[in-house]
């Protein structure tokens, strides 16, 4: 069962939150200051923390900054009252994952869970598997129905990018710098040209489709 770290000072957001991770299944420790949140952290194995910001004895930046000093990669997501943009860019800089701020809807927070667990699952594991594609980072490998597929080590990291953040768009320009580097020669018909190439190649793929959002780039979407 996946375990989650819940620390959070306000007894009766903790339980809310806690109880509707329950009822989707997690096994949750429940912590009320920073101080107990790292001494829960120590003794467990947690795939995800979610803590406030302003609590007693520990506040959830020293709490971040603990965990990111041993573990880079546990998803850590900040839920506060504190919105202001230095305190949000402050929370990214330590290396948390996500922020939501209070009041918030639970339904938002536990799909941005799930989106969180599912990309860590996807970084420990080094594959993907959507209906009947499987792509394996290790091998650099991309089969439909077990047969493999031909892509390029460029076509192969766009696709693996886009389906590991699905419904999330990435623009054109998004893509050049990460995938083309300082390429000069690259153009935004460069990125329009292997998305038709990696469209073509995986068609026989029955559980996702590549969709442009015009004006802006492309977004990976499961079936």
């Amino acid at each position: 069962m996946v375990k989650i770290l819940v620390v959070e000072d306000d007894k009766a957001l903790n339980a809310f939150v806690s109880t509707c991770l329950r009822d989707r299944g997690y096994d949750v420790k429940s912590c009320y200051d920073g101080e107990e949140g790292l001494a829960a952290y120590a003794e467990n194995a947690f795939a995800l923390v979610i803590s406030d910001i302003m609590m007693p004895k520990v506040d959830g930046f020293a709490l971040a900054a603990h965990i990111r000093a041993f573990d880079k990669t546990t998803p850590i997501i900040f839920m506060s009252a504190k919105d202001d943009k230095p305190s949000q860019l402050y929370g990214y800089q330590l290396g948390v994952d996500d922020y939501v701020t209070k009041p918030f809807d639970a339904d938002v927070l536990m799909m941005k869970i799930g989106a969180l667990l599912r990309r860590a699952k996807i970084a420990q594991e080094g594959q993907i598997s959507v209906g009947n594609f499987t792509m394996n980072a290790e091998e650099h490998s991309a089969t439909v129905d077990g047969e493999e597929i031909s892509l390029t080590v460029r076509e192969f990291d766009i696709l693996f990018k886009l389906l590991s953040y699905p419904k999330k768009t990435f623009t054109r320009a998004a893509l050049m710098e990460e995938f083309w580097d300082y390429d000069s020669s690259a153009t935004s018909r460069t990125v329009d040209v292997y998305m038709a190439k990696i469209r073509e190649k995986t068609s026989a793929c029955d559980g996702f489709e590549i969709l442009t959002v015009h004006g802006l780039g492309y977004k990976a979407v499961f079936r």
